[in-house]
């Protein structure tokens, strides 16, 4: 174990902390990302197991689990020859580009939550929840196997697809969030996307008590040591704080693009290093392309003499790859108290990304009321039900004509999440991609290991609407606004009746619920029409 986890994270774990050494702890702050991997907490009471013959290799369950705690695996036969009896394998399904692979999914046993999400959203019923105990020792032996001899199988699909973005190692795992959360798995999947090159400015809530509740460091690195770097400021400075950090990246890189042109003026550097600045001034704004020319001009640094504007070059490499700067933060923070960062921040034109986990409430201390709350919900500081309509925050932003707005529910749309999230970080100016992340305070009477299914449903009968506003679209004289969800199916009631936050007013005050109710259906009914009509499908 690293020094941090036996020295610090361990002591604090077993409530020791008070015995540690001042001298021990980083003076400015700064703690290593990773340390959950190694907490092993065995809390679920039952686990997904795998049924190969049963499985499509979908992928579905490892996009969704909360915690990242299963995963696909593809293999190349030598990987797999020396492997236990218990870890089975299929042969991939993908074309050319798989074949000759093995494929399996893995559970990390220690590691799972038990919530069950990944066997329910299986569409073949190739997952069956099965207790720990009993399985607890073949599967530990499996993983370790998979962690020790199969290398991850990174761009052999595409990065933008379910499939593709799964072959990814998460860059964010095992955090202390609540079994079947709605918010981690889009947490999870942007670092899937991106991850390597992140800078997160994370508000305070529930994102950032999971997403750094010290010791205890989800965001961790990949075989390159390369992952999201994180900060928290206040609740309420989000915004301000994320953009803090944009422009200070956007100055340095404007210093290096400005070094890299006068460097292609000058005699004195080669031919070859000239070539690949050149490559790289090209791609200077492209994630992946940015990476690849950076990675070549850092190695052709490594083999020259580098001295003068060459050695201060190599000072600012890593500046070269382009930097995906991310707010994230709740509902609490975008539609009330950062409100006014939020909405600066997005009116600046600035090429920054937001993404707002959505639960309708003020998830982290105890369900209170916020303006993301929707008409009739019962919550704290509304205990009859909120009589106002969520505030419209997408079509709010939309109106500033140059943000991209995208609203998503991963449950409801896998591939229309993913598309949203890569174009919302591509898009070349302000962009905030509104997520719904069904909550505990919610009462799902299902459980919670049902949230994607209870996306699903909100999303059918209307109740969220999925849209992508892309500005881009407008200057190639095309409609900026794509619908991505159909005509309301008429199933509101039973979708709040499944929810004690509906469900509770219904029993206490009937009269007050049939009339909140049907107000609630029909706003939704209109949003859906207004949308439909502005995207040119009505």
């Amino acid at each position: 174990m690293p020094d941090f986890v036996r020295q610090i994270a361990e002591p604090i774990l077993a409530l020791k902390g008070d015995g540690i050494p001042v001298s021990k702890l980083s003076p400015d702050g700064i703690v290593p990302v990773g340390t959950t991997q190694y907490e092993k907490r065995a809390v679920a009471i039952n686990i997904p197991i795998w049924d190969n013959g049963k499985c499509i290799q979908c992928c579905q369950c490892s996009m969704v689990c909360p915690h990242a705690s299963i995963r696909a695996y593809w293999a190349k036969e030598e990987e797999t020859k020396d492997a236990p009896i218990s870890f089975t394998t299929k042969e991939a399904v993908g074309g050319d580009t798989l074949k000759n692979m093995r494929f399996r999914i893995q559970v990390f046993p220690e590691d799972c939550q038990g919530c069950g999400s990944c066997a329910n959203v299986c569409p073949v019923d190739a997952l069956s929840m099965q207790p720990l105990k009993e399985n607890c020792g073949k599967e530990k032996l499996n993983l370790d196997y998979a962690q020790k001899h199969i290398r991850q199988k990174e761009g052999y699909l595409p990065r933008n697809t379910v499939k593709g973005s799964q072959m990814y190692q998460p860059l964010f795992e095992f955090s202390g969030a609540c079994a079947g959360c709605g918010e981690t798995p889009y947490v999870k999947l942007i670092t899937q996307l991106f991850g390597e090159r992140m800078i997160i400015a994370n508000a305070t809530g529930c994102s950032s008590i999971y997403g750094a509740s010290m010791p205890s460091m989800p965001y961790t690195t990949n075989g390159e040591h390369h992952g999201p770097a994180w900060g928290n400021s206040l609740f309420e400075d989000a915004g301000e704080y994320g953009y803090g950090i944009h422009i200070a990246i956007k100055h340095r890189r404007n210093r290096l693009k400005a070094m890299v042109g006068n460097l292609l003026n000058q005699d004195a550097v080669s031919e070859e290093i000239k070539s690949a600045l050149a490559e790289w001034e090209k791609a200077e704004n492209e994630g992946n392309p940015s990476s690849d020319a950076g990675k070549k001009i850092s190695e052709l640094l490594k083999e020259e003499d580098a001295e003068g504007p060459l050695k201060e070059l190599s000072e600012l490499a890593d500046l070269l790859v382009k930097k995906s700067v991310w707010i994230v933060g709740g509902d609490g923070w975008a539609y009330d108290i950062g409100f006014g960062g939020l909405d600066h921040v997005l009116a600046s034109g600035e090429n920054i990304n937001v993404l707002v986990l959505d639960t309708e409430c003020y998830s982290n201390t105890g369900g209170q009321t916020s303006k993301a709350t929707p008409l009739g919900a019962v919550a704290k500081f509304a205990s009859s039900g909120k009589r106002t309509n969520k505030k419209e925050l997408g079509r709010m932003m939309m109106t500033y004509g140059n943000v991209y707005v995208a609203s998503i529910a991963m449950g409801a749309n896998k591939q229309q999440t993913i598309d949203a999230i890569s174009e919302a970080e591509a898009f070349d100016g302000p962009s905030v991609v509104i997520a719904y992340s069904p909550c505990i305070n919610h009462g799902i009477r299902k459980g919670m290991g049902t949230s994607m299914e209870e996306e699903h449903h909100a999303v059918a009968c209307g109740y969220w609407p999925l849209y992508r506003y892309n500005p881009k679209l407008a200057e190639a004289g095309k409609n900026p606004l794509t619908v991505d969800y159909k005509q309301p199916d008429g199933t509101m009631p039973a979708f709040l009746s499944g929810e004690d936050r509906y469900a509770y007013l219904s029993a206490i005050l009937p009269n007050d619920a049939k009339v909140l109710n049907t107000a609630l259906q029909k706003e939704c009914d209109s949003e859906y029409r207004t949308l439909a009509r502005e995207s040119s499908l009505l």
